[in-house]
C-alpha cells in the first residue's frame, strides 16, 4: 500500500517511520526544509519538503496513485484542504485528518473526509471516563447538528423502570440503544431500563436539557 503523509510534526514523523517499517511504500510531505531535512536524516530519501496544500507538491509526491492520503498537520484548514485535493482532483481512495478543534469535525464529514483522529476529542474521552454518572457524555458528533450521547443510569433516574419507548423526548431526540453488563442491546418492546444500564441517546444541542431531566433528573441540579 502506498501511503502520503502530510505533516512532518511528531505525528507524521512517528506515522511514517512505522508505515515504512512495516514494509509499505510512504512519502512524507514537511514544507519546513529544515525540518524535513532533520527528519530525511533520519529515515531517509522518502521526505519531500514540499507544501501539500499545492496541487503541483501533492501531484509531484505521487498522490494520483497514492492509496491512502493521511494530512496530520498542526493546522485543521491546511488539513481539510489537502484532504479535499485528494479527494477530488487525486481519486484518493480514503483520506484521513488531524482535526485538533472538535468543533471542526462536523465540517469535515460534511466535506467527505473518510477518517478523521482527534487528539483533543480522545483526550476528553478518557476525562469524561471519571466524570460522575449525573453528567451526560458526549460521544461524538455525527453531523452539523446531532451528537451522539451517553447518559449512566443510577438508582435515582427517572428513567429506572421504564421503556425506552415510553419516554417522552422533544423532536429531533432519541434513544437509539442501551449499554449493559458491557454489552450493547436494541431497544425493544419488553426493554425495562435499569440502575447501571448506559442509554445511548442522539439529539440536537437544545434536547440537552430534555435528555439530561429524563434519564438522570433536573438538568443543572447536579
Amino acid at each position: 500500500m502506498f501511503v502520503l503523509v502530510v505533516g512532518g510534526g511528531k505525528v507524521g514523523y512517528y506515522l511514517t517511520k512505522e508505515l515504512s517499517e512495516s514494509g509499505h511504500e510512504v512519502v512524507l510531505m514537511e514544507k519546513d526544509r529544515v525540518r524535513a531535512d532533520q527528519i530525511a536524516d533520519e529515515i531517509g530519501s522518502i521526505v519531500v519538503s514540499k507544501d501539500g496544500c499545492e496541487g503541483s507538491a501533492l501531484a509531484a509526491a505521487g498522490a494520483n496513485r497514492a492509496d491512502v492520503v493521511a494530512a496530520v498537520t498542526g493546522d485543521d484548514e491546511d488539513n481539510l484542504v489537502i484532504c479535499q485535493m485528494a479527494k477530488h482532483h487525486f481519486a484518493v481512495r480514503k483520506t484521513i485528518a488531524r482535526v485538533n478543534n472538535p468543533k471542526n469535525e462536523p465540517l469535515f464529514k460534511h466535506l467527505g473526509v473518510d477518517e478523521l483522529i482527534s487528539p483533543t476529542r480522545m483526550i476528553l474521552g478518557s476525562i469524561e471516563q471519571d466524570i460522575p454518572v449525573h453528567e451526560l457524555l458526549h460521544l461524538a458528533p455525527l453531523t452539523a447538528d446531532f451528537e451522539l450521547i451517553e447518559a449512566h443510569l443510577d438508582d435515582a433516574s427517572p428513567a429506572v423502570g421504564r421503556n425506552p419507548r415510553e419516554i417522552a423526548l422533544p423532536e429531533g431526540c432519541a434513544i437509539v440503544a442501551i449499554v449493559r453488563e458491557d454489552a450493547a442491546q436494541p431497544i425493544l418492546a419488553d426493554t425495562v431500563l435499569r440502575a447501571g444500564d448506559k442509554v445511548i441517546a442522539t439529539g440536537r444541542a437544545e434536547c440537552e436539557p430534555a435528555l439530561h431531566e429524563t434519564l438522570i433528573g433536573a438538568f443543572g441540579g447536579g
